[in-house]
């Protein structure tokens, strides 16, 4: 994911207005083993985090939108030998970045399949995910890992991040 995040979210940031190096005042990143009890781990990572940010007040909104992220990532975008409830590795990851205006939410998966919105049946008990991502944040997307940033994995498996934006008043 890089030092700090940014070339992970330089893509995110071609649509936005610029924003000044600078006013990045924090950054958070946390590995997650290929287990959905892994969704509880990134819940308590983000409260942590905003909390330490002075954002608590935030946090049902993003928390919202972290475990919906996670759980795709768990769900949809994980080889099937892979989401074993033994597995050890850290195949996803949870980025948490804030600016003074801004705050984003990005998980990374090994996966380069888009992930797909779609319209749930009203009696599925899942299948709205990013629904909700949309509904809670005030943009989300995704892009392929650039080339050189997950050294050694294999060349189709570099992977995604799906990233969703919440703006914050802004702060000094």
């Amino acid at each position: 994911m890089g030092t700090n995040g940014s070339t992970m979210l330089a893509p995110l940031r071609q649509g936005l207005p610029p924003i000044d190096p600078s006013a990045v005042s924090g950054s958070a990143t946390c590995t997650l083993p290929a287990r959905y009890e892994a969704v509880g781990g990134a819940r308590r990572f983000t409260r942590t985090t905003l909390d330490g940010w002075g954002l608590a007040e935030r946090f049902d909104d993003v928390a919202l939108v972290v475990s919906e992220l996670v759980t795709n990532a768990l769900r949809h975008a994980l080889p099937s030998d892979v989401a074993a409830p033994d597995s050890q590795d850290a195949p996803v990851r949870l980025h948490l970045m804030r600016w003074s205006s801004r705050l984003v939410c990005a998980v990374r998966d090994p996966s380069r399949e888009s992930p797909i919105a779609s319209e749930a049946p009203d009696c599925a008990e899942s299948g709205r995910g990013l629904f909700l991502v949309e509904s809670f944040s005030d943009s989300w997307g995704w892009h392929p890992v650039p080339e050189g940033e997950n050294p050694g994995a294999p060349s189709p498996s570099r992977g995604k991040v799906v990233w969703a934006l919440f703006r914050l008043s802004d702060r000094i």
